[in-house]
């Protein structure tokens, strides 16, 4: 029975500390509940970490394979976690059970996701198919050198999988009642605007740097890019930090500086949005710089949204609505190699303190996991 298994492997996986970028223990874990499976496990780091703090740290990766006959279902996911924070009533990482609910940093995103799929697979039989786990330890972080990572490892050993389930916290008010079939493409950009030093009392001898970021900014706010499609909300442009670090009161200072995050739907691309915005920043004499996070993707509605939505009726009795709603996650990376949906557990404790899963659904979770391996694998 996998509900004998799914907290245990939970219990297991957030008693060890792994704020990301995660390595060791959670990794030692998680290979040893494999093992027994018939799994073989290849664990590699990538990236050699440098100066610039963006790249972050060397990341630890796993890839874990039970191969046979016939079609090749994968599962993927992470198991870093986000800081605890201060204020938690037990340790974070002391897995605590108080009442239904399982509490600990990680309970939803997403060691619980990860425990009940390996809880499920106790459930397949091995000659069902190819089942392979694609695991990382940098999700939370930079995410350089994690599932991007892992994806060439997979290409250059020749088991790219026919199609991947990411176990993301995908759930909002029950368990099923949502999935992820895409998500918005995401970009960060930074201007920079340089003036000249000068007093107050003698503006001419002066260039304020300021005023011509309000007007560039003016311009970025006037943008209107699109107004969705079917199944995108709108993209759209955020100002999200405004930088002078000017003290004095009677000092024009010498630069002014604004951040801008971009969602974008699949109307719109990462470098033409980078394209337009510079052009714009550059006519008002500023700088820009900027980081592509992921593109826009969508998985159509096909075989693996109608195996989750079956898979979920049969268990819990609801139909889950597909959406692109919310953040972005590491299916953007997997969605260029094979059709890839997200689905897992309530999504409303994440990154919060006193993180919790409801113990009923981890055990339900695996039994829609085994329900919708078993449904790819067959067909």
């Amino acid at each position: 029975m996998t509900h004998s298994f799914a907290l245990y492997y939970a219990q297991k996986l957030i008693a060890c500390e792994s704020i990301t970028p995660a390595s060791g223990a959670v990794f030692d874990a998680l290979e040893a509940m494999l093992l027994p499976l018939g799994f073989k496990v290849e664990r590699f780091i990538a990236g050699q970490g440098d100066d610039n703090p963006a790249h972050g740290a060397p990341v630890e990766n796993l890839f874990a394979i039970r191969e046979g006959p016939g079609r090749h279902f994968a599962f993927a996911g992470h198991l870093d976690v986000v800081p605890p924070g201060e204020g938690w009533h037990s340790d974070p990482f002391t897995p605590q059970i108080h009442g239904d609910l399982l509490h600990g940093r990680g309970a939803v995103d997403m060691k619980g996701s990860i425990a009940a799929f390996v809880a499920a697979l106790h459930d397949i039989p091995a000659d069902a198919g190819t089942i392979s786990l694609i695991i990382t330890g940098d999700e939370e972080g930079p995410a350089i050198y994690g599932t991007r990572a892992l994806i060439e490892h997979m290409q250059a050993r020749g088991t790219v999988p026919d199609t991947c389930l990411v176990g993301e916290p995908t759930s909002v008010d029950r368990l099923g009642d949502m999935m992820k079939i895409g998500r918005r493409g995401s970009v960060n950009m930074w201007i920079s605007v340089a003036g000249t030093q000068g007093h107050v009392a003698y503006p001419h001898l002066a260039d304020n740097p300021i005023t011509k970021l309000v007007s560039i900014l003016a311009k970025i706010e006037a943008i209107h890019l699109d107004e969705g499609t079917d199944w995108f909300q709108p993209s759209n442009i955020e100002v999200t930090d405004l930088n002078v670090g000017n003290k004095a009161t009677n000092v024009i200072p010498a630069k002014a500086e604004a951040r801008l995050s971009i969602r974008f739907n699949d109307l719109q691309s990462g470098e033409a949005l980078v394209t337009r915005i510079r052009d714009l920043v550059e006519r008002g004499s500023g700088t820009l710089t900027a980081m592509i996070s992921g593109e826009a993707f969508l998985t159509p509605p096909g075989e693996l949204s109608a195996a989750i939505a079956e898979a979920v009726e049969t268990v819990v009795g609801i139909k889950p609505e597909p959406s692109t709603t919310g953040g972005t996650s590491d299916a953007r990376f997997l969605t260029k190699i094979c059709p890839v949906v997200e689905f897992g557990l309530c999504n409303a404790t994440m990154h919060k303190l006193d993180e919790a899963v409801a113990i009923a659904d981890l055990d339900a979770l695996a039994e829609i996991y085994r329900r919708i391996a078993m449904k790819i694998l067959s067909a």
